[in-house]
């Protein structure tokens, strides 16, 4: 573990010194403490490190430039900027300050030995250690499980991952898994899924006896091909990352049920591999959907809302206080926002300023884009209910919201276009898998149903 509640060796001090107070600071300290500094160039800038040294002239503590923000950044750079060693804090910090310490620390070690080990940090006692801990480690899951390849994250390893984090946490767990999707209405899924070796599936899993319903939806695309509607090899370079959102989904409901969170919950996973074979499903093939509407295929690359709206119809039926779903769904929401903020669409206009509001209190940026209902025309068919691929290439994030749209039943619903992947290292969030907007939405609910 990076973050501890005690160490057995000699940890060592860090401040976090403010950069517009550091002067005043400074004026305070030994005339060594000063030159110390001076020769270290340290000016307090957010995220400098400095040491301060003994009489002996070796160093016995550690200064830490901060912007005065309680946000991630702050100790973010800190695991792998120190020694290796344990280090305690002598400032008061944030839970969220603690929690970028420890999502800071991540190493996807699956593969390859990291070339060393984080330095590791003891929570103060002030903080809620059991809280940041599980934060830190439901982040870690769905990193980890983005940045699996494609070859161990098939879909039936997907639902090894769904099934380990059932028997955690004693939640109850079924599974549909290839024609048995056919009998239970679920076509879109299987037709998305049927041409690959391992089978499609429906993951569902349940959790808590008491309290309001809660249902999160996941994307678990494993691998697109593009299907039949081929990929250029760059464009499927990263497609590992297209169950991205069914990772959101497993991480969100670890933080839900590890923190005991007052709620039922109720979790699906359409996970499939859009491959191409002889049976693969093909453009112009009219798909009946588990809730009755017919889908013309313009592309088979456009397969994740496909999956997607069946998963929806199902859990729309059990009439939750919310729907929650998390998908790698477009390029579109990308080009709009970036890979560092979540693309968020709902139907609910308190549900959507209060999501917006946890994100920047957890430093977990979401952004709110519009249904805008003209826009459906786009998706007309002559000869189903609609297409799946927009006849427009514009607004793609938003038609794509709009196909999902009518499946969710009227209920309060939140749909989050993601990229699940950071593309740059950035303090606390090193480059790859990424959980976003899950830890936006753990705040937002821990607010609304509380503890």
């Amino acid at each position: 573990m990076t973050l501890i509640n005690n160490s057995e060796s000699t940890t060592t001090p860090i401040a976090l010194l403010q950069t517009s107070s550091f002067g005043q600071w400074l004026e305070g300290q030994s005339q060594t403490t000063k030159a110390w500094l001076k020769r270290l160039q340290f000016s307090a800038e957010p995220g400098q490190i400095g040491w301060i040294s003994g009489d002996d002239q070796q160093p016995v503590s550690v200064v830490v430039g901060w912007d005065g923000e309680s946000d991630l950044n702050s100790l973010g750079d800190l695991p792998f900027k120190l020694p290796e060693g344990d280090y305690e804090l002598s400032s008061s910090v944030a839970d969220l300050q603690l929690i970028g310490f420890g999502l800071g620390a991540y190493q996807f070690d699956r593969y390859k030995q990291p070339k060393r080990a984080p330095a590791r940090l003891v929570i103060p006692a002030a903080n809620d250690a059991d809280l940041i801990s599980r934060v830190v480690a439901a982040v870690k899951l769905t990193r980890d499980l983005v940045n699996t390849p494609a070859d161990d994250m098939t879909p039936d390893a997907l639902a090894l991952a769904a099934g380990a984090l059932a028997d955690e946490h004693k939640a109850q767990l079924n599974i549909t898994i290839g024609d048995e999707l056919l009998s239970a209405g679920l076509r879109t899924i299987h037709a998305v899924g049927r041409a690959a070796t391992a089978a499609p599936r429906l993951i569902d899993l349940s959790w808590g006896e008491t309290g309001p319903l809660v249902t999160i939806v996941g994307k678990g695309v494993c691998f697109d091909s593009g299907g039949l509607n081929l990929k250029p090899a760059a464009g499927m370079r990263n497609m590992k990352k297209d169950m991205g959102g069914a990772a959101q989904a497993l991480g969100l409901a670890q933080m839900i049920m590890s923190t005991g969170l007052p709620v039922r919950l109720r979790l699906l996973i359409a996970a499939v591999e859009n491959a191409v074979a002889g049976n693969a499903y093909r453009p112009g093939d009219i798909i009946r959907t588990y809730k009755g509407l017919t889908v013309e295929i313009d592309n088979t690359d456009a397969e994740g809302r496909l999956v997607m709206c069946d998963a929806l119809a199902l859990a729309a039926e059990d009439k939750p206080e919310i729907i929650i779903d998390f998908s790698t769904l477009t390029g579109s929401a990308r080009s709009a926002l970036g890979p560092e903020v979540g693309a968020m669409f709902s139907n609910d206009d308190k549900v959507a300023i209060d999501l917006q509001q946890a994100g920047r209190d957890s430093d977990d940026p979401v952004w709110r884009l519009p249904l805008h209902a003209p826009y459906k025309a786009m998706l007309d068919s002559k000869v189903a209910d609609m297409v799946n691929s927009a006849s427009s290439p514009m607004a793609g994030a938003i038609t794509a919201a709009l196909f999902l749209e009518p499946f969710v039943d009227g209920c309060s619903w939140v749909h989050f276009d993601i990229h699940a992947f950071n593309t740059r290292p950035r303090p606390a969030r090193p480059e790859g898998g990424e959980a976003t907007a899950a830890r936006a939405v753990f705040t937002y609910l821990r607010n609304r149903y509380g503890q």
